[in-house]
């Protein structure tokens, strides 16, 4: 851990308390759009400390309005995410997941935990001149969460003239932090291919067009666009995660369908990215004698930090873990986040808050993740120093 660590003050004494709601999500994780219990945990909270509530925004997503006691002024909004993931846990932590097959295996239960403990100090000191708008955003996992707040009309009801979010990062030590001004994160689709053939016995494969075959002639192809048909410049990945079809050794079936994802930083070359993927099929059928029926599906734009936001969040994690701890000029990561949905909307910037503690401290998405507790109050005294900056705030460090 960071020794130069300056903490906010008021949040020092919450930190058991944020470590109790973490560990209190964590043992009851909801998939996107089924958070009812986090979101009525959450709204319970800001209630209990006078705190303007709004449920039901995309679903299940919470809004908590704190007017600054300085009267009008700019408008911020800090968000956190809530669900969970399809993941059965590993971890034998006496907090671990009370739901089969469900866990928060991504650190969304650190997340809240961490804006429920700056919005309980903004609730006690409102030295400052505008408006704090707490977002509580259901359904990031894939399912469109931001999208589905934005078009319920977040904004128009709550609006702000900048956002914020952060998340865990894993490959960074604790104590450390990472602002990217531009891209952050990729864009990420979906595509299936469904690979229709004529099936048969195996014995006699000639008298078939294996949808197999071309499938794994398919596999390596798609592998292969981001080195062979894009630029070095425009970082791009394609993954084939799944392939179905057929159920016995000895049958050559009709049909078989791969599933992957297409990440890039760019909208240009996420559009070449199925172009060739689309030329790809084209070949594969004219080669084997197969169809191929292509679905891509975009999930999320990428995320790209307002270059003077990014440096003003910067400068907000300087200020707690000091400057040599925050890295300004890391590469964009490949995962996706649907925050760029906000960043599409509002000037404003996403920071990666790093956990690692050990060489073999799990990845997120992994069985076996846990959120590390001692980010907490690191990540609460974030957003409370981005309002301090942004709305005059008066926070106090420890």
């Amino acid at each position: 851990m960071n020794p130069a660590i300056t903490l906010d003050r008021e949040i020092v004494p919450l930190v058991a308390e944020m470590t109790a709601w973490r560990r209190r999500f964590h043992q009851h994780p909801e998939l996107g759009f089924e958070e009812v219990e986090t979101s009525a945990f959450v709204a319970e909270r800001l209630r209990g400390w006078g705190i303007e509530t709004h449920v039901g925004l995309g679903g299940t997503g919470v809004v908590g309005v704190i007017y600054g006691d300085g009267g009008p002024g700019p408008a911020i909004g800090l968000r956190a995410d809530m669900d969970a993931l399809p993941i059965e846990e590993q971890g034998q932590a006496p907090y671990r997941s009370e739901r089969p097959g469900l866990m928060h295996a991504c650190g969304h239960d650190g997340h809240t935990a961490m804006l429920l403990g700056a919005a309980c100090v903004l609730a006690k000191q409102r030295d400052f001149a505008g408006t704090v708008n707490l977002i509580f955003q259901p359904a990031e996992e894939g399912l469109g969460g931001a999208r589905t707040m934005i078009a319920d009309g977040l904004f128009e009801r709550f609006p702000c003239d900048t956002v914020f979010a952060l998340h865990n990062a894993p490959p960074l030590r604790l104590g450390t932090a990472a602002v990217h001004s531009g891209p952050a994160c990729a864009g990420a689709a979906r595509f299936v291919i469904a690979v229709r053939g004529h099936g048969g016995h195996a014995a006699t494969p000639y008298l078939t067009a294996s949808p197999v075959s071309a499938a794994a002639a398919l596999v390596a192809l798609i592998e292969a666009i981001p080195a062979r048909r894009i630029p070095a410049s425009g970082m791009a990945v394609m993954t084939v995660g799944s392939i179905n079809g057929g159920d016995a050794f000895n049958v050559v079936p009709d049909s078989v369908t791969l599933t992957g994802t297409a990440r890039a930083f760019a909208p240009a070359t996420m559009q070449a990215l199925e172009a060739e993927l689309r030329r790809c099929c084209t070949g594969i059928e004219a080669a084997h004698g197969v169809a191929c029926d292509v679905r891509f599906e975009l999930l999320f734009p990428p995320t790209v930090n307002d270059a003077r936001e990014a440096g003003a969040a910067a400068g907000a994690l300087e200020a707690i873990l000091g400057a040599d701890a925050v890295t300004r000029d890391m590469p964009p990561v490949t995962g996706s986040e649907d925050f760029a949905y906000m960043l599409e909307r509002l000037p404003g910037a996403y920071v990666l808050l790093g956990t690692r503690v050990a060489d073999d401290t799990p990845m997120l998405h992994s069985p076996d993740y846990d959120f590390e507790d001692r980010l907490l109050p690191i990540g609460a005294s974030f957003f409370l120093k981005m309002v301090e900056l942004k709305l005059g705030a008066g926070c106090s460090a420890a």
